[in-house]
Protein backbone atom coordinates (compact mmCIF):
# COMPACT_ATOMS: atom_id res chain seq x y z
CA UNK A 1 0.00 0.00 0.00
CA UNK A 2 1.43 3.60 -1.43
CA UNK A 3 3.04 5.74 1.78
CA UNK A 4 0.38 8.41 2.25
CA UNK A 5 2.98 11.17 2.54
CA UNK A 6 4.15 10.18 -0.92
CA UNK A 7 0.63 10.66 -2.16
CA UNK A 8 0.54 13.65 -1.37
CA UNK A 9 3.99 14.53 -2.43
CA UNK A 10 5.35 15.85 1.16
CA UNK A 11 7.60 15.10 3.53
CA UNK A 12 7.16 13.39 7.33
CA UNK A 13 7.66 16.56 9.06
CA UNK A 14 5.15 18.64 6.62
CA UNK A 15 3.24 20.90 8.56
CA UNK A 16 -0.62 21.22 8.62
CA UNK A 17 -0.68 23.74 5.90
CA UNK A 18 2.09 21.94 3.89
CA UNK A 19 -0.32 19.33 3.65
CA UNK A 20 -3.57 21.03 2.65
CA UNK A 21 -1.95 22.71 0.44
CA UNK A 22 -0.62 19.59 -1.47
CA UNK A 23 -3.86 18.30 -1.10
CA UNK A 24 -5.53 21.23 -2.44
CA UNK A 25 -3.26 21.52 -5.71
CA UNK A 26 -3.78 17.47 -6.74
CA UNK A 27 -7.16 18.36 -5.96
CA UNK A 28 -7.88 20.34 -8.95
CA UNK A 29 -4.95 18.15 -11.08
CA UNK A 30 -7.17 14.97 -10.56
CA UNK A 31 -10.58 16.32 -9.93
CA UNK A 32 -13.11 14.25 -12.46
CA UNK A 33 -14.88 17.26 -13.72
CA UNK A 34 -11.68 18.86 -14.87
CA UNK A 35 -9.44 15.26 -15.68
CA UNK A 36 -11.71 12.42 -17.13
CA UNK A 37 -8.82 9.87 -17.19
CA UNK A 38 -9.62 6.56 -15.29
CA UNK A 39 -6.67 6.48 -13.82
CA UNK A 40 -6.68 9.75 -12.35
CA UNK A 41 -10.10 9.24 -10.62
CA UNK A 42 -8.31 5.97 -8.82
CA UNK A 43 -5.51 8.89 -7.96
CA UNK A 44 -8.01 11.03 -6.49
CA UNK A 45 -9.37 8.91 -4.62
CA UNK A 46 -5.85 7.60 -2.97
CA UNK A 47 -5.04 11.41 -2.33
CA UNK A 48 -8.43 11.82 -0.16
CA UNK A 49 -7.74 8.96 1.97
CA UNK A 50 -4.45 10.58 2.52
CA UNK A 51 -5.62 14.04 3.31
CA UNK A 52 -8.41 12.64 5.51
CA UNK A 53 -5.69 10.20 7.70
CA UNK A 54 -2.73 13.27 7.62
CA UNK A 55 -5.20 16.05 8.41
CA UNK A 56 -6.45 14.55 11.43
CA UNK A 57 -3.84 14.91 14.43
CA UNK A 58 -5.01 12.15 16.46
CA UNK A 59 -4.93 9.65 12.95
CA UNK A 60 -1.72 11.02 11.96
CA UNK A 61 0.51 10.20 15.06
CA UNK A 62 -1.44 6.65 14.91
CA UNK A 63 -0.32 6.14 10.96
CA UNK A 64 3.48 7.66 11.76
CA UNK A 65 3.49 4.92 14.57
CA UNK A 66 1.66 1.92 13.11
CA UNK A 67 1.29 2.91 9.48
CA UNK A 68 -1.78 1.02 7.51
CA UNK A 69 -3.33 -1.66 8.95
CA UNK A 70 -5.80 -4.21 7.34
CA UNK A 71 -9.51 -2.67 7.29
CA UNK A 72 -8.53 0.50 7.84
CA UNK A 73 -7.46 0.77 11.58
CA UNK A 74 -3.92 2.46 11.70
CA UNK A 75 -2.23 0.93 14.60
CA UNK A 76 -3.65 -0.75 18.05
CA UNK A 77 -6.60 1.00 19.72
CA UNK A 78 -6.90 -0.33 23.88
CA UNK A 79 -10.49 1.10 23.24
CA UNK A 80 -11.47 -1.01 20.00
CA UNK A 81 -10.89 1.38 17.16
CA UNK A 82 -13.29 4.25 18.78
CA UNK A 83 -10.78 5.80 20.52
CA UNK A 84 -10.64 7.61 23.85
CA UNK A 85 -11.85 11.16 22.39
CA UNK A 86 -15.13 8.79 21.45
CA UNK A 87 -16.00 7.64 24.93
CA UNK A 88 -15.80 11.14 26.17
CA UNK A 89 -17.56 12.64 23.03
CA UNK A 90 -20.84 9.68 24.20
CA UNK A 91 -20.74 11.10 27.67
CA UNK A 92 -20.49 14.93 27.18
CA UNK A 93 -21.65 15.13 23.54
CA UNK A 94 -18.48 17.13 22.80
CA UNK A 95 -17.61 17.37 19.46
CA UNK A 96 -14.59 15.51 19.54
CA UNK A 97 -12.93 17.32 22.50
CA UNK A 98 -11.73 15.60 26.17
CA UNK A 99 -10.15 16.54 29.19
CA UNK A 100 -7.08 15.17 27.85
CA UNK A 101 -6.54 17.78 24.83
CA UNK A 102 -6.83 15.88 22.03
CA UNK A 103 -9.31 16.86 19.60
CA UNK A 104 -9.68 15.93 15.99
CA UNK A 105 -8.81 17.76 12.49
CA UNK A 106 -10.77 17.92 9.61
CA UNK A 107 -11.46 15.47 7.38
CA UNK A 108 -10.66 17.77 4.12
CA UNK A 109 -13.26 20.03 2.33
CA UNK A 110 -16.61 19.14 2.80
CA UNK A 111 -18.12 16.78 0.13
CA UNK A 112 -20.98 17.63 -1.97
CA UNK A 113 -24.11 17.37 -2.04
CA UNK A 114 -26.10 14.16 -3.46
CA UNK A 115 -28.25 14.65 -6.37
CA UNK A 116 -31.69 13.14 -7.64
CA UNK A 117 -33.28 13.07 -10.93
CA UNK A 118 -35.65 11.28 -12.88
CA UNK A 119 -35.74 9.41 -16.69
CA UNK A 120 -38.01 8.17 -18.92
CA UNK A 121 -37.35 5.25 -20.63
CA UNK A 122 -39.69 3.10 -23.43
CA UNK A 123 -40.41 -0.53 -22.60
CA UNK A 124 -38.29 -1.64 -25.13
CA UNK A 125 -35.15 0.21 -23.51
CA UNK A 126 -36.15 -0.71 -20.24
CA UNK A 127 -35.92 -4.63 -21.44
CA UNK A 128 -33.05 -4.72 -23.46
CA UNK A 129 -30.99 -1.46 -22.02
CA UNK A 130 -29.99 1.55 -23.25
CA UNK A 131 -27.84 4.56 -23.00
CA UNK A 132 -29.31 8.30 -22.78
CA UNK A 133 -28.23 11.38 -22.23
CA UNK A 134 -29.24 13.02 -19.84
CA UNK A 135 -28.91 16.91 -18.98
CA UNK A 136 -28.68 18.24 -15.38
CA UNK A 137 -27.69 21.47 -13.55
CA UNK A 138 -25.43 20.62 -10.79
CA UNK A 139 -22.59 22.29 -8.90
CA UNK A 140 -19.50 22.06 -11.09
CA UNK A 141 -15.64 23.13 -9.46
CA UNK A 142 -15.11 26.83 -10.48
CA UNK A 143 -12.72 26.79 -13.41
CA UNK A 144 -11.74 30.29 -12.84
CA UNK A 145 -10.05 29.36 -9.43
CA UNK A 146 -9.77 25.79 -10.32
CA UNK A 147 -12.01 25.69 -7.22
CA UNK A 148 -9.88 27.64 -4.40
CA UNK A 149 -12.85 30.25 -4.12
CA UNK A 150 -9.87 32.77 -4.60
CA UNK A 151 -9.25 35.32 -7.24
CA UNK A 152 -6.72 34.45 -9.43
CA UNK A 153 -3.00 35.20 -8.20
CA UNK A 154 -4.55 35.11 -5.02
CA UNK A 155 -4.71 32.25 -2.14
CA UNK A 156 -6.62 31.72 0.54
CA UNK A 157 -5.12 32.36 3.85
CA UNK A 158 -5.04 29.99 7.32
CA UNK A 159 -7.91 31.08 9.25
CA UNK A 160 -6.02 33.24 12.35
CA UNK A 161 -9.14 31.97 14.81
CA UNK A 162 -8.26 28.30 14.39
CA UNK A 163 -5.23 28.11 13.12
CA UNK A 164 -6.38 26.14 9.82
CA UNK A 165 -8.37 23.29 11.55
CA UNK A 166 -11.67 24.48 11.32
CA UNK A 167 -12.16 23.66 14.76
CA UNK A 168 -12.10 25.51 17.84
CA UNK A 169 -11.60 24.48 21.29
CA UNK A 170 -13.40 25.98 24.69
CA UNK A 171 -12.86 24.65 27.89
CA UNK A 172 -15.58 24.85 30.71
CA UNK A 173 -16.09 23.46 34.06
CA UNK A 174 -18.14 20.46 35.05
CA UNK A 175 -18.42 18.77 38.20
CA UNK A 176 -15.86 15.93 36.92
CA UNK A 177 -13.15 19.10 36.40
CA UNK A 178 -12.06 20.91 33.31
CA UNK A 179 -13.75 20.06 29.95
CA UNK A 180 -12.48 20.72 26.70
CA UNK A 181 -14.47 20.34 23.76
CA UNK A 182 -14.14 21.06 19.85
CA UNK A 183 -16.79 22.51 17.57
CA UNK A 184 -16.76 24.54 13.92
CA UNK A 185 -14.89 27.80 13.87
CA UNK A 186 -17.75 30.44 13.20
CA UNK A 187 -15.22 32.57 11.52
CA UNK A 188 -14.00 30.04 8.83
CA UNK A 189 -17.09 28.34 8.79
CA UNK A 190 -15.00 25.43 9.71
CA UNK A 191 -12.72 25.82 6.39
CA UNK A 192 -9.65 26.72 7.91
CA UNK A 193 -9.20 29.66 5.54
CA UNK A 194 -10.35 32.80 4.67
CA UNK A 195 -11.31 34.16 1.57
CA UNK A 196 -9.79 38.05 1.22
CA UNK A 197 -10.51 38.27 -2.44
CA UNK A 198 -12.89 36.12 -3.45
CA UNK A 199 -13.11 34.88 -6.97
CA UNK A 200 -15.85 36.79 -9.15
CA UNK A 201 -17.23 33.97 -10.76
CA UNK A 202 -18.12 31.94 -7.95
CA UNK A 203 -18.01 34.44 -5.29
CA UNK A 204 -15.54 32.91 -2.88
CA UNK A 205 -17.96 29.59 -3.21
CA UNK A 206 -14.87 27.39 -5.36
CA UNK A 207 -18.39 26.42 -7.06
CA UNK A 208 -20.56 27.49 -10.11
CA UNK A 209 -23.80 25.70 -10.98
CA UNK A 210 -23.93 24.82 -14.76
CA UNK A 211 -25.81 22.43 -17.37
CA UNK A 212 -24.05 19.33 -17.58
CA UNK A 213 -24.80 16.67 -20.19
CA UNK A 214 -24.10 13.06 -18.78
CA UNK A 215 -24.47 9.62 -20.57
CA UNK A 216 -26.31 7.20 -18.80
CA UNK A 217 -26.09 3.81 -19.51
CA UNK A 218 -29.10 1.90 -18.05
CA UNK A 219 -28.86 -2.26 -17.72
CA UNK A 220 -31.26 -4.56 -19.45
CA UNK A 221 -33.97 -5.82 -17.18
CA UNK A 222 -34.87 -2.29 -14.97
CA UNK A 223 -38.05 -1.18 -14.02
CA UNK A 224 -39.76 1.73 -12.76
CA UNK A 225 -38.32 2.72 -9.60
CA UNK A 226 -34.78 1.21 -10.22
CA UNK A 227 -32.30 3.35 -8.90
CA UNK A 228 -28.97 3.81 -10.22
CA UNK A 229 -25.79 5.60 -8.54
CA UNK A 230 -23.45 7.61 -10.63
CA UNK A 231 -20.33 7.92 -8.24
CA UNK A 232 -18.94 11.24 -8.30
CA UNK A 233 -21.34 12.94 -10.31
CA UNK A 234 -23.29 14.79 -7.94
CA UNK A 235 -22.64 18.13 -6.80
CA UNK A 236 -18.88 19.58 -6.75
CA UNK A 237 -17.60 19.95 -2.72
CA UNK A 238 -17.02 23.18 -2.10
CA UNK A 239 -13.91 24.83 -2.32
CA UNK A 240 -12.17 21.65 -3.60
CA UNK A 241 -14.26 19.19 -1.92
CA UNK A 242 -14.71 15.55 -3.72
CA UNK A 243 -18.50 15.56 -5.48
CA UNK A 244 -21.54 13.96 -4.38
CA UNK A 245 -23.64 11.29 -6.39
CA UNK A 246 -26.23 11.43 -8.60
CA UNK A 247 -28.90 9.19 -7.91
CA UNK A 248 -31.13 8.70 -11.71
CA UNK A 249 -34.70 7.27 -10.74
CA UNK A 250 -35.66 5.31 -13.41
CA UNK A 251 -39.59 5.51 -14.77
CA UNK A 252 -40.94 3.14 -17.54
CA UNK A 253 -43.30 3.35 -19.98
CA UNK A 254 -46.34 0.99 -20.71
CA UNK A 255 -45.75 -1.66 -23.23
CA UNK A 256 -49.27 -1.45 -26.07
CA UNK A 257 -49.25 -5.09 -25.29
CA UNK A 258 -46.94 -6.93 -23.09
CA UNK A 259 -47.41 -6.30 -19.00
CA UNK A 260 -44.60 -7.27 -16.87
CA UNK A 261 -44.54 -9.62 -13.91
CA UNK A 262 -41.10 -9.81 -12.65
CA UNK A 263 -39.44 -11.06 -15.04
CA UNK A 264 -41.52 -12.29 -17.30
CA UNK A 265 -44.02 -10.68 -19.73
CA UNK A 266 -48.09 -11.56 -20.26
CA UNK A 267 -49.76 -10.86 -23.03
CA UNK A 268 -53.82 -11.99 -23.79
CA UNK A 269 -54.03 -13.18 -27.66
CA UNK A 270 -57.19 -12.89 -29.11
CA UNK A 271 -58.26 -15.94 -31.50
CA UNK A 272 -61.28 -17.01 -33.40
CA UNK A 273 -63.45 -19.74 -32.32
CA UNK A 274 -62.24 -21.76 -35.79
CA UNK A 275 -58.62 -21.39 -34.84
CA UNK A 276 -59.41 -22.62 -31.48
CA UNK A 277 -61.15 -25.45 -32.31
CA UNK A 278 -59.45 -26.85 -35.54
CA UNK A 279 -55.68 -25.25 -34.47
CA UNK A 280 -53.63 -22.99 -35.86
CA UNK A 281 -50.12 -22.04 -36.84
CA UNK A 282 -49.98 -18.18 -35.64
CA UNK A 283 -46.71 -15.58 -36.90
CA UNK A 284 -46.41 -13.97 -33.19
CA UNK A 285 -44.71 -11.07 -32.67
CA UNK A 286 -42.51 -10.87 -29.95
CA UNK A 287 -39.74 -8.64 -28.49
CA UNK A 288 -37.20 -10.66 -30.06
CA UNK A 289 -38.87 -10.77 -33.70
CA UNK A 290 -41.88 -12.88 -35.23
CA UNK A 291 -42.15 -16.31 -34.11
CA UNK A 292 -43.84 -19.59 -34.56
CA UNK A 293 -46.65 -20.05 -32.71
CA UNK A 294 -48.96 -23.46 -32.79
CA UNK A 295 -52.11 -23.16 -31.18
CA UNK A 296 -53.62 -27.04 -30.66
CA UNK A 297 -57.37 -27.98 -32.08
CA UNK A 298 -58.99 -27.67 -29.19
CA UNK A 299 -57.36 -25.01 -27.08
CA UNK A 300 -59.89 -23.43 -24.64
CA UNK A 301 -59.66 -19.67 -23.62
CA UNK A 302 -57.24 -19.67 -20.29
CA UNK A 303 -54.86 -21.93 -21.79
CA UNK A 304 -51.09 -20.10 -21.41
CA UNK A 305 -48.07 -20.92 -24.24
CA UNK A 306 -44.84 -20.51 -22.75
CA UNK A 307 -41.96 -19.08 -24.84
CA UNK A 308 -38.96 -19.56 -23.19
CA UNK A 309 -36.02 -17.08 -22.47
CA UNK A 310 -38.67 -14.48 -24.56
CA UNK A 311 -38.94 -12.20 -21.48
CA UNK A 312 -37.04 -9.66 -19.52
CA UNK A 313 -33.60 -10.32 -19.11
CA UNK A 314 -31.99 -10.78 -14.95
CA UNK A 315 -30.48 -6.90 -14.00
CA UNK A 316 -26.72 -7.76 -14.25
CA UNK A 317 -27.06 -11.46 -14.38
CA UNK A 318 -27.26 -14.43 -17.25
CA UNK A 319 -30.64 -15.37 -18.11
CA UNK A 320 -33.89 -13.94 -18.97
CA UNK A 321 -37.99 -14.31 -18.17
CA UNK A 322 -40.41 -16.22 -20.47
CA UNK A 323 -43.18 -14.59 -22.55
CA UNK A 324 -46.46 -15.80 -21.14
CA UNK A 325 -48.86 -15.89 -23.72
CA UNK A 326 -52.89 -16.19 -22.72
CA UNK A 327 -55.42 -17.24 -24.65
CA UNK A 328 -58.87 -15.41 -25.52
CA UNK A 329 -61.28 -16.92 -27.68
CA UNK A 330 -63.61 -14.71 -29.16
CA UNK A 331 -67.26 -15.92 -30.47
CA UNK A 332 -68.27 -14.46 -33.53
CA UNK A 333 -70.68 -12.09 -33.81
CA UNK A 334 -72.82 -10.30 -36.51
CA UNK A 335 -72.95 -13.76 -38.66
CA UNK A 336 -74.13 -13.49 -42.37
CA UNK A 337 -77.14 -16.15 -43.17
CA UNK A 338 -74.68 -18.72 -44.74
CA UNK A 339 -71.41 -18.60 -41.82
CA UNK A 340 -74.81 -18.90 -39.64
CA UNK A 341 -76.64 -22.17 -41.63
CA UNK A 342 -72.83 -23.72 -41.16
CA UNK A 343 -73.16 -23.08 -37.23
CA UNK A 344 -76.70 -24.29 -37.54
CA UNK A 345 -75.45 -27.82 -39.03
CA UNK A 346 -72.50 -27.92 -37.00
CA UNK A 347 -74.83 -27.70 -33.84
CA UNK A 348 -76.53 -30.29 -35.54
CA UNK A 349 -73.92 -32.75 -35.87
CA UNK A 350 -72.85 -32.21 -32.61
CA UNK A 351 -75.90 -32.72 -30.65
CA UNK A 352 -75.95 -29.39 -29.39
CA UNK A 353 -79.26 -27.51 -28.27
CA UNK A 354 -79.16 -23.56 -29.72
CA UNK A 355 -82.05 -21.16 -30.07
CA UNK A 356 -84.47 -21.98 -32.98
CA UNK A 357 -84.02 -19.77 -36.42
CA UNK A 358 -87.53 -17.99 -36.06
CA UNK A 359 -86.37 -14.73 -36.18
CA UNK A 360 -89.35 -13.55 -33.26
CA UNK A 361 -87.87 -15.36 -30.91
CA UNK A 362 -84.08 -14.27 -31.42
CA UNK A 363 -85.66 -10.63 -30.91
CA UNK A 364 -86.76 -11.78 -27.76
CA UNK A 365 -83.17 -13.32 -26.87
CA UNK A 366 -81.56 -9.70 -28.21
CA UNK A 367 -83.78 -7.38 -26.35
CA UNK A 368 -83.37 -9.56 -22.93
CA UNK A 369 -80.23 -7.97 -23.40
CA UNK A 370 -80.24 -4.85 -23.93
Amino acid sequence: MADLYDLLGVSTDATPDEIKRAYRKLARELHPDTNPDPAATERFKEINRAYETLSDPERRQRYDMFGDQPGGQAGFDPFGGSGLGDIFDAFFGGGGGNPFGGRRGPSGPPRGADLEVALDLEFTEAVFGASHELTVRVPVTCATCGGSGARPGTAPTTCDQCGGTGQVRRVRQSILGQMVTAGPCTRCQGQGELIGDPCGDCRGDGRRTEERTLTVDVPAGVDTGTTLRLAGRGAAGARGGPNGDLYVHLRVAPHKRFERAGYDLVEELHIPMTQAALGALIQYETLDGTEDLVVPAGTQSGRVFRLRGRGVPHVNDRGRGDLLVRVAVDTPTALGSEEEELLRRLALLRGDDVAPEEKGFLSKIRSAFK
